[in-house]
């Protein structure tokens, strides 16, 4: 759980703002529907709604899923700016802000 918290660095308001733009629509594989990563942002917003006597086996399954993401894309940071990026915006809906401290 503590992973995902250090993982995870955004609020659910904050991610829900977040999935609400068109950047957050903008990146991400799809399979022609909602990109993998909004869905998994969806998926976030409600584990962090939840207290954590609540959380069911596929919950803590995703939230092992998330923490992985989020470790392998960090590792792939692009160099120079990355505030409009692609690799930012796909991190944001996992939860994740890289430029947040």
């Amino acid at each position: 759980m503590s992973e995902f918290t250090d993982a995870v660095n955004m609020t659910a308001s904050e991610l829900e703002r977040w999935l609400d733009t068109d950047e957050s629509k903008s990146v991400g594989q799809s399979d022609g529907g909602e990109a993998v990563g909004h869905r998994s942002g969806r998926r976030i917003v409600s584990i962090l709604g939840k207290k954590q006597a609540d959380l069911t086996d596929a919950d803590e399954q995703h939230m092992r899923k998330v923490v992985g993401y989020v470790h392998r894309h960090l590792a792939q940071r692009p160099s120079g700016d990355v505030e409009d990026s692609r690799w930012r915006y796909s991190l944001m809906n996992w939860g994740h802000d890289p430029l947040k401290s």
